[in-house]
């Protein structure tokens, strides 16, 4: 009897190992995808049926966004010119507070989407005399605007969390990791127990 309990309860955790993680991703995209296109979603304000009840249409609001995006690419690309830029943002530096919401979620967004990735530089960051280093993204190497010459700022994201600091560092304290961004960005966010595996060995010839 305690074989078969015991058979079971591991059948049980190596179930709990595949079903939790796939079942919380799963939960994540869809929580994300419903209420991104709740939020948007103004089909039951437009339509309405024959007895004049609101029409729900599902998937309406991702729909919209994939074509505000597309049409906003379009125009910045082939008709936004120079001076309406300039204007656009003469027109944003009179609201201090909407500046400073645009340009911080602008330069995030371009940090991770844009020409010039910001986390593309995962580095070593030694912290103290004792040998303890922290791992970070390198975001800025010319410091001298802080009158901080040979420094550089480094981004330390948090794990389990999508928070993260800024540390400004010596450039000379700081160590390149040769590995790619998406896998030590992994190893950090999963607290280090995801990620940065060994290096498989070269197979011999046949």
């Amino acid at each position: 009897m305690k074989r078969i309990a015991a058979a079971l309860l591991n059948y049980f955790v190596k179930g709990l190992l595949v079903v939790v993680p796939i079942g919380a991703v799963f939960f994540l995209l869809f929580w994300f995808v419903s209420t991104l296109d709740s939020a948007l979603n103004l089909s039951d304000v437009f339509w309405t049926d024959a007895k004049g009840n609101p029409i729900y249409i599902p998937g309406l609001g991702i729909l919209n966004v994939i074509v505000i995006i597309l049409i906003a690419g379009i125009l910045v690309t082939n008709v936004v010119t120079d001076p309406i830029k300039r204007w656009f943002e003469r027109w944003v530096n009179r609201f201090p507070l909407f500046k400073f919401l645009y340009s911080s979620v602008k330069d995030l967004t371009e940090a991770f989407v844009g020409e010039e990735k910001k986390f593309s530089e995962p580095v070593l960051v030694e912290v103290n005399e004792f040998g303890l280093k922290k791992i970070g993204f390198l975001v800025k190497k010319d410091m001298s605007a802080l009158d901080l010459p040979g420094e550089v700022a480094v981004y330390f994201p948090l794990s389990y969390s999508f928070a993260g600091q800024v540390a400004i560092v010596a450039a000379d304290k700081i160590k390149p990791i040769n590995r790619s961004a998406a896998e030590v960005m992994k190893f950090i966010v999963s607290g280090g127990v995801s990620g940065l595996d060994a290096p498989q060995p070269p197979r011999g010839r046949v």
